[in-house]
């Protein structure tokens, strides 16, 4: 091996961007928990959140607009059914149409005002401008590195 292969990289662990991604997604699922319990997961919202915008898409293509893979997508959805929040209909070609059943639509109602105040809880402490410009990036970081386009 090269020297350079034994020596630890010339950056600190929290300049690397990989590091950064990963604790603000330990952060904002910390801060999503601390507003809403434990009753409901980050990706058990995204599906309530997405069936409320989109109701009666297909399985496949709700596991492509979370970006989750589609066996873990149809994992939850099978919970999400169990607790009578969404309803899974067969289609043909053994696809599956997701709705918001009448329960699930209240969860996600009474998520919403917490939503709110865990988002800004997160951005409060970024001037507006800085929430703009952290908001740009992180979105175009990642469109440019999504392998799902």
């Amino acid at each position: 091996m090269t020297p350079a292969a034994n020596s630890p990289p010339n950056f600190r662990l929290y300049d690397e961007p990989g590091h950064l991604i990963r604790r603000a997604q330990q952060i904002a699922v910390s801060k999503f928990h601390e507003v809403h319990g434990r009753h409901v997961t980050p990706i058990q919202y995204a599906i309530l959140r997405t069936l409320h915008e989109t109701p009666g898409v297909d399985q496949v293509t709700l596991a492509q607009l979370i970006a989750l893979d589609t066996s873990s997508t149809a994992d939850i959805a099978t919970r999400l059914e169990a607790k009578g929040w969404i309803l899974r209909e067969v289609l043909p070609r053994r696809q599956r149409s997701l709705s918001l059943t009448p329960a699930g639509a209240a969860v996600l109602a009474d998520m919403r005002p917490g939503i709110e105040q865990m988002y800004l809880g997160m951005m409060d402490s970024l001037d507006a401008a800085e929430q703009r410009e952290f908001m740009r990036l992180l979105g175009k970081f990642v469109h440019l590195n999504d392998q799902e386009k």
